[in-house]
């Protein structure tokens, strides 16, 4: 459905270009869902907003590579191409709902306007059209919900209000940017649980962006780890937590809290921080915080290779 190649994205910034995605190769299949993993920093929004060129005019972005979408290539596609695609055949879920919507508008109006842009319905049944999809993904009380303000909505509620306008036109390709960080576990496990739902019904492809390992677990088939811009590794779900093989994988994995580990006792934490786009030397961009580095890893970068069928990594000493 979606095949990324070679993506990088570079921005100028004081005189200079930076590339805070450097060469990204993935792809989501039909009614598949992919996990797009990382730290905050490592490029996983700004692969997402690639796809459909969301970046602001100011940013003069540069990018380069393919997206590849129904035999197109989206980044030769011009502005009116990708209008008509963006909603509609691709569409996008945020991380914060509340910068998302608009305050000026009530939520009615702002998800009859997608259905408007992309479709020749008459008023009324855009209007049926979008009480229907504010109760299907659960909100009660919709069709008195249109004619309320975003600010007036819980974060749960507005992040519902997000999906049902992300899914109003059936899109064949859904991109979460981490749709469920600014919720309580409770909400979040019934918003994962609608987004499955959906999926089902629809067939609608899914990248998942995310930091979380138990929603890469419980929603993926596959999963993409990113660090400093470049994929560091790519398996399907059940081998990445049996067998992860890049160390940046392994830290990640010791990062999470264990429900039988000792009251009390300290986080396992990776040491230093992601580095910042263009301060990265000329190996492996995980070496200074890898406790397995050796001289090679600090002066050659490492190429993505295959370790075993349908698993590769980026990494001269692969566990």
């Amino acid at each position: 459905m979606l095949d990324i190649e070679n993506l990088k994205v570079e921005f100028k910034s004081h005189g200079r270009s930076i590339a805070p995605v450097d060469g990204v190769s993935f792809s989501v299949g039909r009614d598949q869902t992919v996990g797009l993993l990382g730290e905050s920093g490592c490029g996983k929004s700004v692969t997402a907003l690639s796809v459909l060129r969301l970046f602001p005019m100011a940013s003069k972005a540069r990018l380069s590579g393919a997206i590849r979408f129904g035999g197109r290539d989206l980044l030769q596609s011009g502005d009116d191409a990708l209008r008509g695609i963006r909603g509609k055949d691709i569409a996008m879920i945020f991380q914060e709902p509340m910068t998302s919507l608009n305050p000026l508008h009530r939520v009615g109006k702002q998800l009859a306007e997608m259905l408007g842009i992309h479709t020749d319905l008459p008023r009324g049944e855009i209007d049926a059209r979008v009480v229907a999809m504010l109760e299907r993904v659960g909100l009660a009380r919709a069709a008195q919900l249109v004619n309320e303000y975003p600010h007036s909505l819980s974060g749960g509620m507005r992040q519902r209000v997000m999906i049902a306008m992300a899914l109003l036109c059936k899109p064949q390709v859904l991109i979460c940017d981490e749709p469920t960080t600014a919720l309580d576990v409770t909400i979040q496990a019934q918003i994962l649980d609608l987004m499955r739902d959906l999926k089902r019904e629809q067939q609608t492809s899914i990248l998942m962006i995310t930091h979380d390992l138990g929603v890469v677990a419980e929603m993926c088939e596959r999963v993409v780890v990113m660090y400093a811009g470049q994929v560091v590794e790519e398996s399907t779900v059940t081998d990445l937590f049996d067998r992860p093989a890049h160390p940046y994988t392994h830290a990640l994995m010791r990062a999470r809290p264990a429900l039988d580990s000792t009251p009390g006792a300290p986080l396992t934490a990776i040491p230093g921080s992601v580095p910042p786009p263009g301060q990265a030397g000329p190996g492996c961009r995980f070496a200074a915080r890898c406790p397995r580095a050796q001289d090679v890893c600090r002066k050659e970068m490492p190429p993505l290779e295959e370790i075993a069928p349908g698993h590769t990594a980026r990494c001269w000493y692969p566990h």
